[in-house]
């Protein structure tokens, strides 16, 4: 063969070999894509209903103008130059600045048109300016009070969720080598205390920690005043972290790790663990290659549902601890009748389960070899 010959043949071989990669990546682009407009299309019918249920389909608006026309009467009557005007020119200066206001604020349109133009504001974060809320650094800008109140949230969610998910799974495996065992059907016994939720658990630890033996504080963030310095700031939020995020794992811990150590019972039957076992393979290769990873997409399906469930109690149990994430504020917000801070609280809570679920969908990508993204089901 001369050597052009071999170079053609090499061009050839590499084009073949580019050809799968490109296809593979046009293939996830594209599931990524649909996927991604599927959701934001869920998202989108969810905030709506929420703009929808969060005006009462649009008597909220009527409360407002009540309450602009209030306030304008009780403007008028304290302005020195009232006892010039007729009763006649009083009600039509009246009128005046309550349609100016409505106007500015958008009242005058109707509450089907204006439903859809807050969706748009909502979508983008931009709900202007809160009716009753504040932030901590003085703004009324709806964007800045959730921004500012969303890094909470996730400090102590993310934190509960991963230290929730590791010590399930290694107490999962655990308790699948000592079936049978006390520890074992004590965690069997203890399972029907996950039906509680984590604020209800919260209620206790307070009650005992905080309150009888006064070792860790009631609730909040960090101390009062705040430290300046970084690492007592850390101590102090580590501290606060302890009630709400043991509350947390303690009412979901024991159902997870009964349901992962079954289906790591179920997984050791299997033929294949049998025949690593009969050529002598180490305990910890048979666990984390032939258990651990056929199980995963189960369990990361059992945890994103609950990761999504703790999610929608983050309201109850940042209330019961008074921490500033947007649970707290979703609440306040509720009962100040505060609609643009409802609406934007709602859209970064079904940003989030957006985002939870679509990396779902990728991470079973890369932990089962046996799903194959975009190609319209799975491959044995």
């Amino acid at each position: 063969m001369t050597i052009s010959e071999l170079q053609q043949v090499t061009k050839v071989d590499t084009s073949r070999k580019r050809k799968p990669r490109l296809d593979t990546l046009s293939r996830i682009l594209r599931y990524a894509v649909t996927r991604l407009i599927g959701l934001f299309v869920a998202i989108v019918v969810g905030v709506y209903l929420t703009i929808l249920i969060a005006n009462m389909g649009g008597h909220v608006d009527n409360i407002r103008k009540a309450q602009i026309r209030e306030s304008v009467v009780m403007a008028i009557m304290g302005m020195q130059d009232q006892a010039r005007l007729t009763p006649e020119e009083i009600v039509q200066f009246q009128e005046s600045m309550v349609a100016l206001e409505e106007q500015r604020l958008g009242l005058d349109k109707p509450f089907f048109i204006r439903s859809f133009i807050y969706l748009r504001q909502a979508l983008t974060l931009r709900l202007g300016r809160s009716e009753q809320l504040v932030s901590d650094s003085g703004s009324r800008e709806v964007r800045n009070i959730i921004m500012e109140r969303l890094p909470a949230t996730l400090v102590l969610f993310g934190t509960a969720q991963l230290l929730l998910f590791f010590t399930a799974v290694f107490a999962a495996l655990f308790l699948s080598r000592r079936y049978g065992g006390w520890i074992d059907r004590l965690v069997v016994a203890l399972t029907p205390t996950s039906a509680a939720p984590g604020w209800f658990y919260g209620m206790f630890l307070i009650l005992v920690f905080a309150s009888l033996l006064r070792l860790l504080p009631f609730g909040g963030m960090v101390d009062a005043p705040p430290p300046k310095e970084t690492i007592p700031y850390l101590l102090s939020l580590v501290k606060h972290m302890i009630l709400p995020v043991a509350a947390i794992i303690v009412s979901s811990i024991f159902l997870t790790i009964y349901s992962w150590r079954t289906f790591f019972l179920i997984y050791s039957s299997e033929d294949y663990v049998e025949m690593a076992k009969a050529k002598g393979l180490p305990s910890n290769m048979i666990e984390r290659r032939y258990v651990l990873r056929p199980t995963l997409p189960t369990i990361i399906t059992s945890f994103a549902l609950m990761v999504i469930g703790l999610w929608t109690g983050a309201i109850v149990l940042e209330t019961v601890f008074g921490w500033p994430g947007l649970g707290r504020l979703l609440y306040q917000a509720i009962g100040a009748y505060d609609t643009p801070v409802i609406v934007g609280s709602t859209v970064i809570y079904a940003y989030l389960l957006g985002v939870t679920v679509f990396l779902l969908d990728i991470i079973y990508a890369l932990v089962d070899p046996r799903v194959k993204v975009g190609a319209g089901g799975a491959r044995a």
